[in-house]
């Protein structure tokens, strides 16, 4: 009698979907973990893909776009940082932007930018940390995909951006402290009024960051 190898279809998948199984040396042999592993992930990604763009919220410091590239790696999507797309569309840094057209001018710039990425499917996009000012950019994001907040305490936005110069509202400030708990009372209840995933960034390594977000966008998306 000749054993035929089988396959038994995953418990809500389709039949494209199947974990194999083997006869060998007269015992059911199943695929490697490994193997199944890789089956498993390659159907997070393609789902996805498909249902929703991720859209990463926070303040300066967060480790927005950190986090926003190890997601877009792990789940095979595009990666975008509003801010670098400005820089590139001028063709000068962001602290330049900010000191020749003002910050009303820079907004308008970021808004536009917003309104084109989030009309592409299955990306990644790392957002400025003011861009939630606009009630057109919060709508967009909150309509488009997935909005993860990364809260972050003062003292580790004071230690992650005490000697970055691109930052303007805070590279030339007196007292960046008070800045930052300015900008902090005035966006924090925009980013959790929009925010459909909240993860603090305090302790944690960007990777255990990275892992704990795709979980939840597994269980969002009906994955877990």
């Amino acid at each position: 009698l000749v054993q035929k190898p089988i396959t038994i279809a995953k418990v809500g998948s389709s039949c494209d979907n199947r974990a194999s199984f083997r006869w060998v040396g007269g015992r059911l042999q199943t695929l490697r973990i490994r193997e199944l592993q890789l089956i498993l992930t390659n159907d997070v990604s393609r789902n996805m893909a498909e249902k929703r763009n991720i859209f990463l919220v926070g303040p300066m410091g967060a480790g927005k776009s950190t986090i926003g590239r190890q997601i877009a790696r792990q789940l095979h999507l595009e990666f975008y940082d509003s801010d670098s797309e400005i820089e590139r569309r001028t063709g000068a840094e962001i602290s330049w932007v900010f000191e020749l057209e003002g910050e009303e001018g820079f907004r308008a710039r970021e808004e536009k930018v917003i309104e084109e990425l989030t009309e592409n499917m299955g990306i990644v996009l790392a957002t400025g940390g003011g861009s939630v000012m606009s009630k057109e950019s919060r709508n967009r994001l909150s309509a488009r995909g997935v909005v993860v907040y990364l809260k972050t305490p003062i003292e580790k936005q004071l230690a992650r951006t005490q000697r970055d110069k691109r930052r303007p509202l805070i590279a030339e400030a007196d007292d960046p402290r008070k800045v930052l708990e300015e900008l902090a009372q005035e966006r924090d209840p925009l980013y959790e009024e929009i925010a459909d995933i909240t993860v603090q960034t305090d302790e944690q390594s960007a990777k255990f960051v990275v892992n704990d977000i795709i979980e939840q966008l597994e269980s969002i998306n009906g994955l877990g």
